[in-house]
């Protein structure tokens, strides 16, 4: 059996801990929803209150006290893992370890008072350190791998918003496909915060009652909070004590909006059917769906139109599972708590229930179930789906080993290819009126697109015209890099509900605090449908994203990727880097390159396990530690093929 066995696991949501945050209703039960009006959001001002709160006590014992709210969970979830890893593999912490974790907001509860501490005059040099070391988007990775004593051999952190973990897993999978890791944990996590929940409601994307996956009436989602890590190791046919199996991963992107999706689904579709094929299987096998299932208009429509296309007739309806009805949306978090979920209704042969009591809409005709029933439902499909385009998918497969399944098809043999850098820019700064003209769009539209997004569309042009036209990427992917995301956006976001209240958030600026938003602004201006997302897993994210685009190359995911590492440098940057790491170099600027199967003379070959903080030299951050691995490159012949 390929791809990669569930061993151990651990997890938190609304639900509990542990196995109760992933449980499906059982057999002749409904599900039931923890989503709730919560006292915290309505006491800030939100017209739209309901959230999915996880239990106060979070179980954490014999460790440091946690940061923020995010650590806590992600720590909880992690802590369980580490501890059943110790009952059913005591000898795990001698192996080569990869943690590949996924998270929408990372520390954003900090951030939020990072910078309203900003503003107080009265704030000391201190508290303002003490603060800005946990408001990164990965400040909670930091924190609980510490806590836990963990020092993984490979690290990544994916923030590709809400499909985030799933993206992570997929990237666990190829890990050990090659033999990088001998076990993988994989997940992700967020908590709940007024800056994401008012980001939401801006956007008129939360339910004022109740989420209604699929169904008449659906209004939006709702928040939940939570966390959920799985400890993969290479899948076997006679693998002992695996819970299930992951075999097949698939990514793309939309490539058409920055937070709506493609109404056709093509993306999706794509990342569905690349899923289906790494794993060898035919549509035939999958009789449950995890869906995204966001309960909001267009997203619900789109998912059920890919789901009837790859279920087509003769293939028959699978059962479909809205787990973010039960628990509420959980972000970073959500792609591994539904598969889990899933991987639950797997070995227990139950076909879950679906929450929602509204009838189906006709317009998203998808099989839900009143009560739970029992089922042998062969394998799972996971889909996901995320601001930028992201597209996302995983197929899973109980324990018992299969054999190849009736009207199977031969799994896809992933070879490890060579990765190549070939051409590469470095801009420094960008021009409207030249970049509005380069891209052929009206002026007012570059204006509409944040100043981090400005940056990888020019470093886009720069690139396009380095391999002399866009044909050069025809069916590339795009992995952006930032040492600390979209820091200054998100002051810019925090200040104006600070100032006006939640209601008062502004819809156009939102967006742009997802990390992920260059790595779309950029597939969309080309046109790039392969996978895409952004990686952050600390102040090397320039070569993270290189080594996160070359993994995907090397497994055949994708012939071609740009790699984006941009660093917008602005004044809450700036302050951070001087109160949190003086003397260390940030600088408004952006790298792209193009990462290729295809040797040509010149070309960097990519060690795929290189370690980004050696890379660069000491003090560089973000794209300047990038642009310095690839000059100190070119400047040693016996480093190029």
């Amino acid at each position: 059996m390929k791809g990669a066995s569930v061993v151990a696991a651990g997890a938190v949501s609304a639900h509990g801990l542990g196995r109760a945050a992933y449980a499906v209703a059982p057999v002749g039960a409904p599900a039931v929803s923890a989503i709730r009006r919560d006292p915290e959001l309505a006491a800030a001002g939100l017209a739209r209150p309901l959230c999915a709160r996880a239990p106060a006590e979070l179980g954490i014992v014999h460790v440091p006290a946690p940061g923020d709210r995010a650590t806590a969970l992600l720590l909880a979830a992690l802590a369980q893992v580490c501890a059943e890893l110790d009952t059913v593999r005591p000898g795990w912490r001698a192996l080569r370890l990869g943690v590949a974790l996924g998270t929408s907001s990372g520390g954003m509860l900090t951030a939020e008072r990072f910078f309203a501490a900003l503003e107080r005059p009265d704030a000391t040099p201190g508290e303002l350190a003490a603060l800005g070391r946990g408001a990164t988007y990965f400040a909670p990775l930091d924190d609980a791998l510490r806590a836990l004593g963990l020092a993984p051999r490979l690290r990544q952190q994916t923030l590709a918003a809400c499909a985030s973990s799933t993206v992570a897993l997929g990237l666990g999978l190829r890990w050990l496909a090659r033999g990088a890791c001998d076990l993988v944990l994989a997940g992700g996590y967020d908590a709940v915060s007024l800056f994401v929940a008012a980001g939401f409601e801006a956007l008129r994307a939360t339910t004022a009652s109740a989420p209604q996956p699929f169904r008449l009436g659906r209004d939006g989602m709702a928040l939940g909070e939570g966390a959920a890590v799985l400890a993969l190791v290479p899948a076997s046919a006679t693998e002992a004590g695996a819970a299930f199996h992951v075999t097949g991963f698939g990514a793309s992107c939309d490539a058409v909006h920055i937070t709506a999706p493609d109404r056709e689904g093509r993306g999706l579709a794509r990342a569905a059917r690349a899923a289906l094929g790494d794993a060898g299987l035919e549509a035939a096998a999958v009789g449950l769906v995890s869906a995204h299932g966001t309960s909001t208009p267009y997203n619900d429509a789109m998912e059920a139109r890919v789901v009837a296309e790859l279920f087509a007739p003769p293939a028959g309806p699978p059962v479909v599972h809205p787990f973010k009805a039960e628990i509420g949306h959980t972000l970073g978090a959500a792609g591994a708590l539904e598969t889990l979920a899933a991987g639950e209704a797997l070995g227990l042969g139950i076909a879950p229930a679906a929450a929602g009591d509204a009838p189906q809409d006709p317009e998203a005709p998808v099989r839900q179930l009143a009560v739970s029933e029992a089922c042998e439902l062969g394998a799972a499909l996971k889909l996901s789906a995320a601001f930028g385009g992201v597209c996302a998918a995983l197929v899973l497969e109980s324990a018992r080993a299969r054999a190849q399944p009736p009207g199977g098809v031969p799994a896809r043999v992933r070879a490890v290819r060579p990765v190549y850098v070939g051409a590469h820019v470095v801009v420094g700064g960008v021009e409207r009126p030249a970049l509005a003209a380069a891209l052929g769009w009206p002026l007012d539209r570059v204006a509409r697109v944040d100043e981090l997004g400005q940056l990888g569309l020019a470093a886009g042009v720069a690139l396009v015209a380095a391999l002399g036209g866009p044909e050069a990427l025809a069916g590339a992917g795009v992995v952006a890099g930032q040492a600390l995301g979209p820091l200054d956006v998100n002051a810019r976001f925090a200040a104006r509900i600070a100032a006006k209240g939640p209601r008062g958030a502004d819809p156009r600026l939102f967006p742009a605090t997802s990390p992920n938003a260059v790595a779309g602004h950029v597939a969309i201006a080309w046109g790039l449908t392969g996978p895409s997302f952004a990686v952050g897993a600390g102040l090397d994210a320039g070569l993270e994203a290189l080594l996160a685009a070359a993994e995907l190359v090397a497994a055949g995911d994708a012939d071609r990727m740009v790699v984006v590492a941009a660093d917008e440098a602005g004044p809450t940057s700036r302050r951070w880097v001087e109160v949190v790491a003086p003397g260390r170099t940030l600088a408004r600027g952006a790298v792209a390159l193009l990462l290729t199967s295809e040797r040509s003379e010149g070309a960097r070959l990519v060690d795929l396990d290189a370690d980004p903080s050696l890379g660069a030299p000491t003090g560089c951050i973000g794209h300047l530690g990038l642009e310095a691995w690839l000059r100190e490159r070119r400047m040693s012949d016996s480093d190029w093929a």
